[in-house]
């Protein structure tokens, strides 16, 4: 039974002279000071809050019937009212994380979770201790991403264990795909259920001492952003990071998030510019001759064999490879947004052969990662790792801005 803001998953629960009285589980995983930190305490009110008030936290803050004509109403309905309320088990669990940053994205489709394993990765392998958190509840695609697809979630008399990704020692991650008996089911909850996960996930797994947790969240400001950006309102959070394309209508969005994190109190420590452009192989393109008569969208006759014998033999022994800006920049692209929002822009990341592959396979080793010949342009069917990429070479650079950035607060 899901008791009060889902904080309780079983036993039996009474209800005498305004006392719950709770016969826990002793299967539940978690030490018994920790149960007294859930049920202590009442619910939280704001000042000049309405009588019958139940509390400014959860999705349903400020849009109760008891909510009407409250003056807190606009701030709950936000999220805002929740920041400050003590949650000593969620300190407890995140007081040995160093830094604590969300990957946030106005819409879906930009690559926020290719971002959130990027970082996660790289800060891996320049020495640190990572926690990977996947909460995007109904697409969790980090599993795959990171090789884990079918893993298991092993329970302990601490929490949920966080399952380690192969390869890398320093990376270890949790997702509500872990958790589906089929990776092809659809999670179909409504608000409130995944509120109590996400809070759930964010209070019981066992991270340890971590110098870096990624937390990847759902794209958009929904019931799920308010839930994450309570929960860690008073657990000191580091910032967000914003995942943005190139194109107008993908900024449009990309605003509205920023503006949702200024009013949550989460700072922006920047904005990615992911897609910027693609890079790839020279032998990855098809070249056309336009027919005379039409566009010069048209591709025409197919001549791309010419050309690269053309180009081979003015560059004898030349392995080349192509930059192709494929999104539309009509006002300056996320860069010139990030400077009239007045916030950093990190910088920006291309599409790569490499990448797609790393992400399919969940290969994310520095040895190398197997693709098809065409795609990579080489003789094998082994190229050199996502690490050596040019966009792996653009996500060391934003890892150590990001970096410095914490190290050094403004």
């Amino acid at each position: 039974e899901n008791v009060g803001s889902g904080w309780i998953w079983g036993g039996d629960t009474i209800k005498s002279d305004g006392v719950w009285r709770v016969r826990v589980p002793t299967t539940r995983g978690l030490r018994p000071r920790n149960w007294v930190y859930r049920l202590r305490g009442g619910v939280t009110k704001l000042e000049g809050a309405n009588e019958g008030c139940e509390g400014p936290e959860g999705p349903e803050a400020g849009r109760r019937s008891s909510c009407e004509g409250c003056p807190n109403q606009s701030k709950c309905s936000s999220g805002e009212g929740a920041a400050g309320s003590p949650d000593p088990l969620l300190e407890e669990r995140l007081a040995a994380i160093s830094k604590k940053i969300l990957v946030l994205s106005g819409k879906g489709g930009v690559g926020k979770s290719t971002i959130s394993v990027f970082l996660a990765h790289t800060l891996a392998n320049m020495g640190y201790k990572v926690g990977l958190l996947d909460i995007d509840i109904c697409g969790p695609s980090i599993p795959k991403m990171v090789g884990l697809e079918g893993s298991r979630v092993a329970m302990s008399n601490l929490g949920w264990e966080p399952v380690p990704v192969p390869n890398n020692s320093n990376l270890s991650v949790m997702s509500v795909g872990f958790l589906l008996n089929n990776p092809d089911d659809a999670v179909v909850w409504r608000g409130p259920r995944k509120d109590s996960l996400i809070r759930q996930f964010l209070r019981d797994v066992n991270w340890g001492t971590l110098d870096y947790l990624i937390v990847d969240t759902p794209p958009g400001t929904s019931d799920e952003h308010i839930s994450v950006a309570q929960a860690l309102a008073t657990a000191k959070v580091d910032g967000g990071v914003i995942v943005a394309t190139p194109q107008d209508v993908a900024l449009a969005d990309v605003r509205k998030e920023i503006t949702f994190c200024r009013k949550v109190g989460i700072a922006v420590l920047g904005v990615i510019e992911n897609m910027k452009g693609l890079k790839a192989p020279l032998t990855n393109l098809e070249l056309g001759q336009p027919h005379a008569t039409v566009r010069d969208m048209d591709t025409g006759e197919d001549v791309t064999k010419a050309a690269l014998e053309a180009l081979s033999s003015i560059l004898p022994g030349k392995r080349l490879s192509v930059h192709v800006d494929i999104l539309p920049q009509t006002a300056g692209g996320a860069e010139q947004m990030a400077k009239d929002m007045c916030i950093d822009y990190l910088g920006s990341v291309s599409m790569e052969p490499y990448i797609a592959a790393a992400c399919d396979r969940g290969e994310w080793g520095l040895q190398g990662v197997s693709v098809d010949a065409k795609m990579s342009g080489e003789c094998s069917d082994v190229v050199p790792s996502w690490y050596e990429s040019r966009a792996g070479s653009d996500l060391r650079r934003i890892v150590d801005r990001i970096h410095r950035r914490l190290s050094n607060p403004p």
